[in-house]
Order: C-alpha cells, then structure tokens, then sequence
C-alpha cells in the first residue's frame, strides 16, 4: 500500500492505493487560503485519516502545483502562492517524521495513465490537462522525465506554432508574454475560440454542452479550438515522438474533441505515417492522486 496527495489550490485529496491498483481509502478537505502553515497541517492530517484507515505506516508521495526549484529547493511556479518560496518537502518531512516525494501535479497525471491508466503498456506518454490552465506531464518507460531544469512539462509556455495573422500577437499571458499556448488551450481560450465564431462570451462548459448538442456556432469553435491543439500537439510529437497522448482535465470531457484533434496532426506533423494514438485519460479527475501514489513503484510499497 502507499498513499497518494494532490494538493490543490481548492481542495487537498489523499488515497491508500493497493498493489493492484485499488482504492482502498479516500479522503478530501478544502485546501486553508494564505496560511502556508495551516496548509502544511492539512496535508499531514490528511495523511494521518489515511494510515488511521489503512491501519500501517505508509510510504507516501504528494502531487503539487508547481514544482522544487533544483537550485534552491524551494516551492516556486506554483498558482497556490502561499507555498512559492517555501520549503515544502523539508516541512512535510519534519511534520511526517519520513522521506517524502513530491512532483508537479501534471506529471502525477500523466504517471499515472502510464502505469494503469488510458496509456498502461505504452513506452513514451505525454499527458496534457486542460483545464483552467494547461499542465503537461512526459513519462518514458514509467519513469517522468523532469530535465536539466525541471521545466521539462512548461509546454503551455511555448508559443502557438504556426499563428495565422488574427492569432498575432495573441492573449496577454500571466508569465508576462503573449500567444503561449496555455492561452488559446485553456477554458478561456474556448471561450475566445466561441466569441471569434460569432457568439457571446460564455464559459467552457456552458460551450462543451452547445457543442455536444450540435450547434453550428459552437462547432465552429470546436474547429478553431482543435487546430490549434493539433498545431501544439504536433510540435510535440516531432520533438519527442511519444507513443500516446492523454488528455485530461475539463475540456477533454468533450467527446468530439480528440477525433478532431487526430485528424488534423497529420497537417503539422513532420511524417508519412502518425501512429500516435490520442486518448481521454482513464481516471479523470482521480489520475493526479494516484500517479501522486505511484511514485512510490510496487517494489517500494
């Protein structure tokens, strides 16, 4: 068994996850605002309920916005700002009394469709949650790949490949520059996608369910919307060639998305052939959770 966080700017969400896979324990509570020590306190209880449910000690991996900076150690690039600049891990550590692992909630999203997930099997993964921001994990035979910098998941800070002359210089950015992908892929970047088609400014979901019903202003923007996936996802599979692709988060709820994701690639991809298979991820909202879990492998539990 081994437990599995996701902290969350909302909510912190912790399970016990057997050896096979099961949830054997859950529990959730709203995530203390502008109280960094309050939020330390939270994790450490939610961690106690589960070894109270669990009955034993367990090793224990937390997902986080953001990420530990190499250099200095500490949270930074996280949307949860009470923890940008805090010692996160030590913190958790000390309270815990243990060794701890800690990784960006994208990457836990993406482990875990690699190990048990949409992508179980597969060799390279790149998962990618859009939501209301964009976050983006790789995974290369079970293992995240973080790099040099540990940016290796920033993929929503590049910007959008190929802009035509209406997408120039595009949204404002809140990392200080314009056009990044995050901003077109996000729910906002839907909802501009649906203005630009002729409609109101309404919010993503409102939109995903004029799409499902079929309404020509709304397909209209599903169309911009996906071309614009396509020309990120493309840039991904021409540098790192990953054999599937996972979507996640609130907008890959939208059924008609990833068929016409995956009919447009072969536009922008730089091959005869793409054998790279686009999939909505298999656990939902639970994947951040329990690749939080996994970072802790079978032999470690």
């Amino acid at each position: 068994m081994r437990i599995g966080v996701d902290l969350g700017g909302t909510k912190i969400e912790g399970v016990v996850l057997g050896d096979d896979g099961s949830i054997l324990a859950r529990h959730r509570e709203s995530t203390p605002r502008g109280d960094y020590d309050a939020i330390v306190a939270a994790v450490a209880g939610v961690v106690g309920r589960l070894e109270a449910s669990a009955g034993r000690r367990c090793p224990v991996g937390i997902g986080m916005p953001g990420s530990l900076s190499p250099s200095t150690g500490l949270v930074r690039n996280s949307n949860t700002i009470e923890l940008n600049g805090m010692p996160l891990d030590r913190d958790l550590e000390r309270v815990l009394e243990r060794t701890l692992r800690f990784e960006n909630d994208a990457n836990c999203f993406a482990l875990s469709e690699a190990v048990d997930g949409a992508a179980a099997g597969a060799t390279g993964v790149f998962g990618v949650i859009l939501g209301t921001g964009t976050g983006v994990g790789f995974v290369l035979a079970r293992q995240i790949v973080r790099g040099r910098n540990a940016v290796a998941g920033e993929w929503g800070h590049n910007p959008l490949p190929w802009p035509r002359s209406d997408e120039l210089p595009g949204p404002a950015c809140y990392c200080g520059r314009r056009g990044c992908l995050e901003t077109w892929l996000n729910g906002a970047g839907l909802t501009r996608a649906y203005a630009a088609a002729g409609g109101d400014e309404l919010p993503a979901d409102q939109i995903a369910a004029r799409i499902t019903a079929g309404e020509v202003t709304a397909q209209a923007a599903l169309s911009r919307y996906a071309d614009r996936l396509a020309r990120g996802l493309a840039t991904v599979i021409n540098v790192v060639d990953p054999d599937v692709i996972v979507l996640g988060g609130g907008l890959s709820n939208i059924v008609e998305l990833i068929d016409h994701t995956t009919r447009l690639l072969p536009t922008y991809v730089f091959s005869d052939r793409i054998e790279t298979r686009v999939l909505r991820a298999r656990y939902g909202d639970s994947s951040g959770v329990r690749g939080a879990a996994w970072l802790w492998p079978l032999a470690s539990g």
